[in-house]
């Protein structure tokens, strides 16, 4: 005779719960705390364009009516946005929901997905979720993503890749020859989704031109791209939106997006997101803004932390990889009696690494000095 059936899946025994970070709150309570420079979530310190909260303040009034479940008005400005047909948008509450969409639509018990490693957590637990499995390509001992060995991955009939580009936590990135590469290796019944979340970062000058010396999005390959790809973008990192989730998918398949369409639930960005996103897209000023804050103060901790005698790995997001030599748990957790929030990675192999993200410049002199006091 059999006993009851396991209360929860079997494939939620490889998860662990994602790390989201302690609060503002959480971390000034701490006795001693006077100040608080949140550096763990890769948010812009500098919020969005004044224009955005005024559009949220106008339709707060409106919140007691469901939101279009379409988004359409948002979809319309981004597509004109890209210059992209507006059949092929997707919206989702935050990009992480369009990779739990992803995952639930297309994925099935044993299919292989290809992802870059070390990695978002979320883009190997959906994977997981589904009872996928996962080939992780790591990077070389010099910290670069492994070109030969992810092309190699890709050209298998497996049923998905799924990478960040750039990177997260890592900060590396594919170049546009490189970028060619993979699209050009992926075997032809693959599904490829790219998370370019930190594309405004990697590509952004402050001239406000839309490509980086050395960085290319995916976006221009849609069209072309013989296989059914996938390009993710969020409203939470430069565009200054993280409170409100709203991120976007845009893909070059009409399969794939009635997939997402059938897959989310059917309000699942809500109505002050979708306003304040399409405010935002017209005010791409705040952006150019928060870029040059950004890259100001990743070269100036990057150039700190070298001083430090501690390993920095390139990044083209508003973060930084930084290997502490000792386990980065306990050094995380120091910093927080000095009022300094950053991540510590958990994945194998990354005990010792923290992410800390580009805050403003009070924010880091916090860290660094606290930092300096930790580790001595």
């Amino acid at each position: 005779m059999t006993g009851p059936a396991p209360l929860l899946r079997p494939e939620l025994a490889a998860l662990s719960p994602y790390n989201a970070g302690l609060t503002l709150a959480e971390v000034a309570a701490r006795p001693g705390v006077t100040r608080v420079a949140k550096l763990g979530s890769n948010e812009n310190p500098a919020g969005p364009a004044p224009e955005v909260i005024a559009a949220i303040r106008e339709a707060a009034a409106g919140v007691g009516v469901y939101p279009d479940p379409a988004g359409r008005d948002l979809i319309a400005g981004l597509a004109a946005h890209h210059g992209l047909d507006p059949q092929l948008f997707a919206l989702g509450n935050g990009s992480e929901d369009l990779l739990a969409v992803l995952a639930r639509a297309v994925l099935r018990p044993g299919d292989e997905v290809v992802t870059l490693f070390p990695s978002f957590p979320l883009h190997e637990d959906y994977a997981l979720t589904m009872g996928a499995k996962l080939t992780r390509i790591g990077l070389t001992a010099a910290g670069q993503i492994d070109l030969p060995a992810l092309l190699a991955a890709v050209a298998r009939p497996v049923r998905l890749v799924l990478f960040a580009n750039p990177m997260n936590p890592a900060g590396v990135w594919l170049d546009a020859a490189a970028l060619r590469q993979v699209l050009a290796a992926v075997h032809p019944t693959a599904i490829t989704c790219l998370d370019e979340a930190y594309h405004e970062y990697a590509s952004v000058t402050s001239g406000g031109q839309d490509e980086g010396p050395d960085y290319a999005s995916a976006e221009p390959l849609l069209a072309s791209h013989p296989g059914p790809l996938v390009i993710l973008r969020t409203f939470s990192k430069a565009w200054g939106l993280a409170g409100l989730r709203i991120g976007y998918a845009m893909t070059n398949n009409a399969g794939l997006k009635r997939g997402f369409d059938l897959a989310r639930t059917p309000f699942n960005t809500n109505i002050l997101a979708q306003v304040a996103a399409r405010v935002a897209l017209v005010h791409p000023e705040a952006v150019v803004q928060a870029v040059a804050l950004a890259t100001r103060e990743r070269e100036r901790l990057a150039d700190a932390l070298n001083s430090l005698g501690l390993r920095v790995l390139p990044s083209r997001g508003n973060f930084l990889f930084v290997d502490c030599g000792r386990p980065a748990g306990p050094v995380a957790e120091a910093l927080l009696d000095h009022g300094v929030i950053v991540k510590p990675w958990k994945q194998p192999g990354f005990g010792t690494w923290l992410r800390v993200s580009t805050g403003s410049s009070p924010d880091g002199d916090q860290f660094l000095a606290a930092l300096a006091r930790v580790l001595a």
